[in-house]
């Protein structure tokens, strides 16, 4: 195996970072203070490289590639044991953290969002996020109500962590270049953020409601039972995307 480069894999919806001003730029946009931080997919370690400098920090990185993980190995000894040769998405991160872990990455598109439900399944675990994703997507999850953008993830994510739009990354700074332009946001826990309602049934609420976003609540919503004092709320005359978590919060409390 060639250990001087890797090949892109569409399979994986690789495509590498190739400028290092950004790349270091992305490194310093972490803030949290926790000293676990894991590295999803890595790839060649643009980012890597950043991160091994900062002495303080105890890096791990987790990349399902077998070639990269060879690279890894050779260009990278001093993470030779720090290096998981798995998929992030089945990741049992309890397993192997027992702090909270700040989670980086230039994500394959592929499975960004997957990436974000995960980390909305150990939130008080994996308390920040800084990443490079679709910018699509990067403006959904950062999206306000109202916004044609605001949509199931936005509700999920900004549910428990605040969300921050960093900067627009063009696509010619990868390669191969992708078809479309890229964003990197950083989100962090918020536990000043609690719900007062049942947790499952708050997502399948926002879910039941985004699935047919065109309609009103009063429609999207048959599947539930509500006191016919809390139908007439004019809330179920609007439509998903005009909701706050707050009032998705009070529907949930009405079921």
């Amino acid at each position: 195996m060639n250990n001087d480069k890797v090949t892109p894999k569409k399979r994986l919806g690789q495509h590498f970072l190739k400028d290092e001003r950004i790349a270091k730029r992305i490194v310093e946009s972490i803030n949290s203070s926790n000293k676990n931080v894991l590295e999803i997919g890595p790839g060649m370690g643009v980012l890597t490289k950043y991160l091994i400098e900062n002495k303080t920090v105890n890096l791990s990185v987790i990349e399902i590639d077998k070639e990269s993980v060879s690279y890894l190995q050779c260009h990278f000894p001093e993470l030779a044991s720090r290096i998981l040769a798995q998929n992030f998405l089945t990741l049992d991160l309890e397993a192997y953290y027992q702090e909270p872990v700040t989670v980086i990455g230039n994500f394959p598109y592929n499975i960004s969002s997957q990436i974000l439900f995960k980390l909305l399944e150990y939130k008080n675990l994996s308390t920040q996020l800084v990443g490079m994703f679709q910018k699509e997507v990067a403006d959904r999850i950062a999206s306000k109500p109202g916004s044609k953008q605001y949509g199931i993830l936005s509700v999920l994510i900004q549910a428990f962590f605040d969300v921050e739009y960093l900067f627009t990354v063009e696509s010619n700074l990868f390669f191969p270049p992708p078809k479309v332009k890229s964003a990197v946001i950083r989100i962090t826990r918020n536990f000043e953020k609690k719900l007062h309602c049942d947790e499952t049934l708050f997502k399948n609420v926002i879910k039941a409601a985004f699935n047919q976003r065109r309609k009103t609540l009063r429609n999207s919503l048959k599947t539930f039972t509500f006191e016919e004092k809390y139908l007439a709320d004019p809330i179920f005359n609007k439509r998903p995307e005009q909701l706050s978590v707050e009032e998705f919060e009070l529907i949930t409390c009405w079921i």
